[in-house]
């Protein structure tokens, strides 16, 4: 596989980056979205959209803790390029994760492309040379947006989801960079919870009724998920809420 990212194709420059996830919007394969509302399970959910302001990150003992226990893990950040070890790990990632996913990175990051247009680099986590888990991440000029992660099911009880989250989050804040945007997460449907592990306070959340960017906190989302339903909401869709 010789897919990769470089400075021989066109990609999008960074301060655009910066622009559109500030809009709320975020990578899907090589186009940008957005969305307010999320399936699951034949429900609508609403989506809300996060970013952590780096100057306000501070560690946690649980975060503080997660880093000392992983830290004899090798840690690698490159210039992403798909390979064959990459797609073998996410082959094994997804068989054993409980929601859906795409088959493959190609997938996720390309779908068909045969270059990408987002300046991407991965983190690769090693066990003595084993490749146990590797996260995807795009650069814009003042930020970084996460993108994917993946990992060995045999090493579940290192929370390796949550420790590449840090070292993203860790990374971003190296670079004195301004935030950090680990997509989003789904009022009521707590599988998505874990992108405020890194730091809840200086986490804010993207109210897309008003355009804009405010301190997360539980009720300021249940509100604007209520806000979401009964305002922008399709009437053809209405029943899919309850």
């Amino acid at each position: 596989m010789a897919v990769s990212s470089s400075a021989e194709h066109p990609i999008i420059r960074g301060e655009a980056l910066d622009f559109y996830l500030a809009q709320g919007y975020y990578r899907m394969q090589q186009d940008l979205f957005t969305c307010q509302f999320v399936p699951f399970g034949g429900r609508l959910y609403t989506a809300h959209w996060l970013r952590i302001a780096l100057p306000q990150v501070q560690w946690g003992p649980e975060q503080r803790r997660l880093l000392r226990r992983n830290a004899r893990f090798a840690t690698t950040i490159r210039p992403f390029r798909l390979t064959d070890e990459y797609e073998d790990l996410y082959t094994r990632y997804r068989a054993a994760i409980t929601f859906d996913a795409a088959p493959t990175i190609e997938a996720v990051l390309l779908g068909g492309a045969a270059h990408s247009v987002f300046n991407t680099q991965v983190i690769e986590l090693r066990d003595e040379g084993r490749l146990i888990a590797a996260g995807v991440l795009d650069f814009g000029e003042r930020t970084l947006a996460g993108i994917l992660n993946f990992y060995d099911p045999a090493y579940h009880r290192h929370s390796l989801g949550k420790y590449l989250l840090l070292l993203k989050t860790d990374y971003a804040r190296r670079l004195h960079l301004d935030y950090y945007y680990p997509g989003y997460l789904v009022y009521d449907y707590p599988k998505f919870d874990y992108k405020l592990f890194a730091c809840a306070a200086a986490t804010e959340a993207f109210d897309s009724i008003s355009g804009r960017w405010r301190p997360f906190s539980w009720d300021a989302v249940r509100a604007n998920s209520t806000e979401l339903f009964a305002d922008w909401l399709p009437e053809d869709l209405k029943g899919l809420n309850a």
